[in-house]
């Protein structure tokens, strides 16, 4: 096993900004919940600002407030621009670097204002009837393009006298004749979010795409980076996934170009790819379009190739056939002759400099979780997180030179804090295959005494525990209690090049149980510290089925269980979920063609031999992995009379997001995992 501690060198030098003359105390959860959050920086046309999000928790309200904030890029001076109660988030630069637009809710619904770099009081530009989301300021600077919500072929004010009508109604009933009748955490209602275009002094919204039945951005988590006006001014670029009744078992999203003025129908720019085409940029001098590309339809963990295109109809080029990434984050340099790309690698998120011409590509920051990539003169601005603390704005050479913060918006707060050390491992997992792992050693670790441990499992499956800070399964948590926390990036994780995640496919049960077990055996052999006679296995979503495929299958490698959101039965879950293309490809087709890859790891044929204390905890929200999985799960264990309980939280969906429910949640985590490993 050989040891990369390059995480110990990121927990020096974040710790060395944050000295503070009062003692720290171990980090908790009431620590996390209350840290705040950098989002959405925005470098200003003369790059000497930037503007960004940023988050505080309200405790007394159970929830995030946010507020505009402006930092110069050498970072030398901060200062607040926004102070609403209201949310206030999304800003873009107007086109002369003297203005910002942003949404806010402060009119009671959210809106579109503007507000003086110089200061001064904000001014509401739109006063729709609908709420408006996803932002975006044309080039040029005389247009916005914006999202709202409308019953496709009808106006925004007509969309609203609909739901008036709608909310008299006695009756509740809704009728549905196709997929999706609800998705991630909302039911739907026959609306659609369309993109809008209107001029930025004032006047008419037009719906660019008012006869589709399609959502852009897509839902549910698509944003701006779906929507980029074309370098002429005359038409907006957008993403949607428009494919009728077979919407929810395909990943077809297609990039689209329509008027600004909405007249004509809009045209699809990717229809020969039948995968997901998106995030749509045009270099500086606007004559390359580039986007992201999968290649396999239905497959949703597919590559990210990164494709440049002549114009908005000229011909595609992959630009790095041979690179083995995923693409994330983008921005063009100046000169429109690289791409600064994230992407995940090896446990970090890295940030690459791709040459356009060539493909050949060199890590610039290689370390942390890096993302939103953009340009500021001569230097490349990005954000970071990473095991040792939450997200920054940082700053770096084009070269990887001179890396340095921008803002350490909790510094104060992180003085206070101490925090457990990383480690990155690796090991020989299925196959002969490398796997990589990380050890966060307890907080004040006496190497002569023995710790518990917390195994955590990551979601996806198609996922990573890498070096980044989470604000839901962050391992900080349970170093900060005194836990060993050791998380193995099993075959399916993303970061390691695509074979390796493939691998999951047909396998849910298979190599990944094979590495967590070879990995879990290698840090209690590396870490003798660790007590491998107290360890507890934890794990969300698909983390939540190999909880309970463990519990049938290593019954005896555990003290204890915690189960969130995981699925019991396989086979019924494909029924009781939403987006289908995910268990037709992972289970290599439908359960009526196909049901012996349903039956294969299925953790319910194997409830016979639980024995194992298991907490259970769902959202009643949570439409991807439904509540009557998790109810099941714990039937099952009461049944057999297995020391078990149930955590539900009916107004939580697949992640839990409240303050005060996230409170709950990791209290209840932690003192099942006191009562199972630190008892006598």
């Amino acid at each position: 096993m050989r040891l990369m501690p390059v995480a110990a060198v990121i927990v020096t030098t974040f710790l060395a900004l944050t000295v503070s003359a009062e003692e720290p105390h171990p980090f908790t959860v009431h620590d996390l919940v209350v840290l705040k959050r950098i989002s959405d920086p925005q470098v200003s046309p003369d790059g000497k600002w930037i503007v960004y999000v940023l988050r505080t928790t309200d405790l007394e309200a159970n929830k995030g407030r946010t507020d505009l904030w402006l930092v110069s890029s050498d970072g030398a001076t901060t200062r607040r621009l926004t102070a609403h109660e209201a949310a206030d988030n999304n800003p873009r630069w107007s086109a002369d670097g003297r203005s910002i637009y942003f949404l806010s809710t402060r009119s009671g619904s959210s809106q579109v204002w503007k507000i003086s770099v110089a200061g001064g009081e904000a001014e509401q530009v739109t006063k729709l009837p609908l709420d408006v989301s996803s932002l975006v300021v044309s080039g040029d600077g005389k247009h916005l393009a914006f999202s709202m919500e409308v019953f496709p072929g009808t106006s925004p004010e007509d969309t609203q006298k609909r739901l008036d009508e709608q909310a008299k109604r006695k009756a509740t009933g809704r009728v549905y004749d196709k997929l999706f009748f609800r998705h991630w955490d909302s039911w739907k209602d026959g609306r659609r979010n369309h993109v809008f275009v209107m001029p930025v002094g004032g006047g008419d919204s037009v719906d660019v795409m008012k006869e589709m039945d399609a959502d852009a951005p897509s839902k549910p988590f698509g944003g701006t980076e779906e929507i980029a006006f074309t370098p002429d001014g005359t038409s907006v670029v957008f993403c949607a996934r428009y494919e009728g009744s077979s919407e929810s078992w395909s990943t077809n999203l297609d990039l689209w170009i329509a008027s600004l003025d909405g007249s004509g129908k809009p045209a699809r720019l990717t229809e020969s790819n039948k995968a997901l085409d998106g995030s749509p940029q045009f270099s500086p001098d606007g004559k390359t379009l580039v986007y992201k590309a999968m290649s396999r339809p239905g497959y949703e963990a597919d590559r990210q190739r990164i494709m440049v295109r002549d114009g908005v109809n000229g011909k595609d080029r992959e630009v790095a056939p041979g690179w083995d990434h995923s693409a994330g984050d983008m921005c063009w340099s100046e000169d429109g002759k690289t791409l600064f790309v994230a992407a995940e690698h090896i446990g970090q998120n890295a940030i690459f400099a791709m040459d356009v011409a060539t493909g050949k590509d060199r890590i610039v920051v290689g370390q942390g979780a890096c993302g939103s990539p953009s340009i500021a003169g001569n230097r490349l601005i990005y954000t970071m997180h990473h095991l040792a603390g939450p997200t920054d704005i940082y700053s770096v050479n084009f070269d990887g030179s001179d890396n340095k913060p921008i803002t350490r918006v909790n510094a104060d707060r992180l003085a206070k804090i101490q925090f457990g050390e990383p480690e990155q491992f690796s090991f020989t997992g299925a196959g002969g295959d490398k796997v990589y792992g990380y050890v966060v050693k307890p907080v004040g670790l006496d190497e002569k005494k023995k710790y518990p441990v917390a195994f955590l499992i990551h979601g996806g499956p198609q996922g990573s525990f890498g070096n980044d800070f989470h604000y839901r399964w962050n391992p900080q948590t349970y170093a900060g209690a005194g836990y060993a926390a050791v998380m193995v990036d099993f075959h399916g994780s993303t970061g390691y090049g695509q074979a390796f995640c493939d691998a999951i496919r047909g396998d849910w049960g298979g190599k990944p149980l094979e590495d967590l077990q070879k990995g879990l055996a290698a840090a209690l052999k590396q870490y003798p510290w660790m007590d491998g006679d107290r360890v507890a296995a934890l794990g969300a979503s698909y983390g939540g089925y190999m909880i309970n495929w463990i519990a049938g299958n290593w019954p005896d490698g555990f003290k204890c269980l915690v189960c969130h959101d995981g699925n019991l039965d396989e086979r019924m879950a494909y029924y009781d979920t939403e987006e289908l293309w995910f268990p037709e490809w992972d289970h290599m087709g439908t359960p009526w063609d196909k049901p012996e890859h349903y039956e294969k790891h299925n953790p319910q044929n194997y409830v016979k031999n639980w024995k194992t204390p298991m907490l259970v905890i769902h959202g009643g929200q949570d439409f991807r992995v439904v509540e009557t999985q998790g109810m099941s799960t714990f039937t099952a264990l009461q049944r057999r009379g297995i020391p078990s309980k149930f955590l539900y939280f009916p107004d939580e969906n697949h992640w839990v997001l409240k303050p005060a429910n996230s409170i709950l949640w990791h209290e209840t985590v932690l003192g099942w995992l006191d009562q199972w490993t630190k008892k006598p």
